[in-house]
């Protein structure tokens, strides 16, 4: 039996999008300030660092939040956990991986424009949801974007390390897909905060143990207090605040919206690389980002609004 979005009562049905909207802006920053982290360390210790931190300060949240909501159960938290190593875990080492391979211009076209085709058709197959025109429509103006926008990004020719972190990047995307598919039966019922405390507790604790190996490695005197900050950041806005955020909003939409949602992911994405790491960001960068941007508003609202217009 499928179960369909719910909505607290009282709550406006722009909630859910605010929600997917400040997770999409802390998803597009996390590009940019990981890379700084990347330069100066491994990523498996960038990755441990983020969501060690994240995941600890997610369940001091719980913990000092858990007589304001239900508690989440044995085989919840189990669901949660498994959900971590796959949205967190594996997930992250791609994104780590890939962005100490390639630029993170590439990562931020790959991973937010691939996860939605993926999602999509996995639903798809799973008889889950049904292929309407209007969310063909805005993937395929989405992908539409993304080719005008791809050729432009580096600047130059792709070497073998360029290549091998964009097939990382698509490997990440697709974790996140599955990510998003599975996480929809496990959030019926669930208290989000604990859902994604555990989930990030879990995933975060597999990237400390893969790290440990590669820690002696760091010159710790050496790392710049840019890049501690940046770690600090991660933990705290992409990591704790965007991963709550992302489970409030897909309490309430399906994980095609949501994940369509990730269209806009580049527009931020390009802004904090052009701003903080003085990536260029050309005329055609700049087209297929709004055309990103219109083709996942259009696969969002799209119904609703052919709804409206018909008689």
């Amino acid at each position: 039996m499928t179960v369909g979005p719910s909505r607290p009562t009282g709550e406006s049905t722009v909630t859910p999008y605010l929600y997917l909207l400040v997770t999409m802006v802390m998803f597009g920053s996390a590009f940019a300030s990981s890379k700084v982290v990347v330069g100066e360390m491994p990523h498996e210790v960038a990755a441990a660092l983020r969501f060690g931190g994240g995941g600890l300060l997610l369940i001091s949240l719980a913990v000092v939040l858990r007589g304001r909501s239900r508690p989440i159960g044995r085989e919840a938290a189990l669901r949660a956990g498994l959900l971590g190593l796959l949205g967190v875990l594996a997930y992250n080492i791609c994104f780590f991986w890939g962005l100490s391979l390639a630029p993170s211009l590439d990562g931020s076209v790959i991973v937010p424009v691939l996860s939605p085709i993926l999602t999509t058709a996995a639903l798809i197959v799973l008889g889950r949801e049904k292929a309407s025109w209007t969310r063909v429509t805005g993937l395929t103006v989405g992908v539409t974007g993304a080719l005008l926008f791809l050729p432009g990004v580096g600047g130059g020719a792709a070497d073998a390390d360029r290549l091998a972190g964009d097939l990382v990047f698509m490997a990440g995307a697709a974790c996140w897909a599955s990510y998003s598919v599975l996480s929809k039966s496990l959030l019926v019922g669930v208290d989000p905060l604990r859902a994604t405390a555990w989930g990030t507790g879990v995933g975060g604790l597999g990237l400390v143990l893969l790290a440990l190996p590669e820690v002696g490695r760091v010159s710790w005197p050496e790392v710049s207090g840019v890049a501690w900050a940046n770690a600090v950041f991660l933990a705290i806005g992409p990591t704790a605040i965007a991963y709550l955020f992302y489970y409030q909003g897909l309490r309430r939409v399906s994980p095609s919206t949501a994940t369509t949602m990730m269209f806009t992911v580049p527009l931020f994405g390009f802004f904090f690389s052009t701003v903080f790491l003085g990536e260029t960001f050309t005329a055609m960068q700049f087209v297929g980002t709004l055309i990103m941007l219109g083709g996942a508003l259009f696969a969002v609202f799209g119904n609703r609004l052919a709804r409206r217009a018909s008689p």
